[in-house]
């Protein structure tokens, strides 16, 4: 019974990630490019500054994530209609938030991450300042 149990509980473990991508065919303008090469190349610039919300530390243009698929079209065909690059990201933070851009604006919520490492550098610089006096003494 107890060997069943963990049987089937390893069984469900291997299963899961199977599950994560869905058996829906990839949207429109997920890995196709657009006629006009003007065009593509606004989205793909764009593309490459937005992160997969999925993978993290990919971009949307570089993301094999299903996720990152469905942005790329959602991308083009707002380029397509005639929207800027820039309407464009501003729908997409708007939307996903400020951790879909590479670079977030400064703001109460993004401020420790602008600042942490200039404090931290204060800090070092610091540290080094009072270690090398210690030591000409």
């Amino acid at each position: 019974m107890k060997g069943r149990l963990i049987g089937a509980m390893v069984l469900l473990l291997f299963a899961v990630p199977a599950l994560a991508d869905s058996t829906l065919p990839p949207a429109q303008y997920a890995n196709k490019q657009l006629p006009d090469p003007a065009q593509e190349a606004e989205a793909r610039r764009l593309m490459e500054t937005l992160r997969c919300l999925v993978c993290q530390g990919q971009s949307i243009a570089d993301s094999d994530a299903e996720m990152a698929g469905d942005m790329r079209a959602l991308v083009r065909q707002r380029i397509v209609a005639g929207e800027s690059p820039g309407a464009v990201r501003q729908w997409l933070i708007q939307r996903y938030g400020d951790y879909v851009t590479y670079d977030p604006p400064l703001s109460s919520v993004t401020a420790p991450l602008w600042l942490a490492p200039l404090i931290l550098l204060g800090i070092g610089g610091l540290i080094a300042t009072r270690s090398f006096k210690r030591k000409r003494r």
